[in-house]
């Protein structure tokens, strides 16, 4: 018999869809309530795990505050507590900051999302052309930063990240401190992003749940964020807790 699980969850495309701007996401007004009571059900075990910032997924979730890996897992609060360094602790990306955004100024619909610790270029509504040549310019300027920094590509946005910050990295943090130790990690996700937390739960004896299609590492699969809502609204109610019985991927 399994142990008990200790959930993560994504936020983009896992528990929201994805929207045209980071800043247009809606949240279901139900969500946050749900999401506290299934804390509440795994003894505290139930993290967000994502490349917003801390501060961002308070905003969205308000007034509910839940353990959160913020930044790939360059922040991380757990009951209350934030570690994690801030924009101080990145003089070099700080330095290239400017320089990124006069790269992408005349490309229209491509987004800057400057997160301090991290700096993601985002072209979902920009022309092939002009995707093209934002992914060219993050590009390039990662191969700058290469070696402290690493470029991390996902659905049509590339980000600039500290080479250490994972999500599985995240997790397993997570997981060496109560409520989360013992337990068997659950992450959903999404993205390219998440496959590496895929396979590092995986090998850790956890289960690793994609989001929609595409080839991954995962062994379970939910088809969109409005089935993950589902879900999670149900096993906030009382419903069986067996992620094992989903389809697999």
């Amino acid at each position: 018999m399994n142990p008990p699980i200790a959930l993560f969850l994504d936020f983009d495309g896992t528990l929201v869809e994805i929207a045209p701007r980071p800043d247009q996401v809606r949240v279901d007004p139900g969500l946050a309530p749900a999401l506290e009571r299934l804390r509440t059900r795994l003894g505290g075990a139930l993290a967000i795990v994502t490349g917003r910032p801390v501060s961002v997924i308070d905003d969205f979730l308000a007034p509910a505050r839940f353990d959160v890996a913020g930044l790939h897992g360059v922040e991380r609060r757990v009951d209350g507590r934030l570690a994690g360094g801030g924009p101080a602790d990145h003089p070099e990306l700080r330095a290239r900051v400017p320089r990124l955004q006069a790269m992408v100024a005349g490309l229209d619909a491509v987004l800057i999302e400057d997160k301090g610790a991290s700096v993601a270029v985002h072209w979902r509504l920009a022309t092939p052309d002009d995707a093209e040549r934002a992914q060219a310019a993050v590009t390039a300027l990662a191969a700058e930063l290469a070696g402290p920094y690493r470029l991390q590509l996902g659905k049509a946005v590339g980000e600039i990240v500290p080479a250490s910050a994972t999500k599985g990295h995240a997790i397993r943090a997570f997981l060496e401190h109560a409520p989360y130790a013992g337990r068997r990690a659950v992450f959903l996700g999404d993205d390219r992003t998440d496959e590496i937390a895929f396979e590092s739960v995986a090998r850790d004896g956890g289960l690793g749940i994609r989001v929609g299609p595409g080839e991954t590492a995962a062994a379970r699969r939910l088809p969109d964020p409005a089935a993950v809502r589902a879900l999670l609204f149900a096993w906030s109610a009382g419903g069986d807790i067996d992620p094992d019985a989903l389809p697999e991927a």
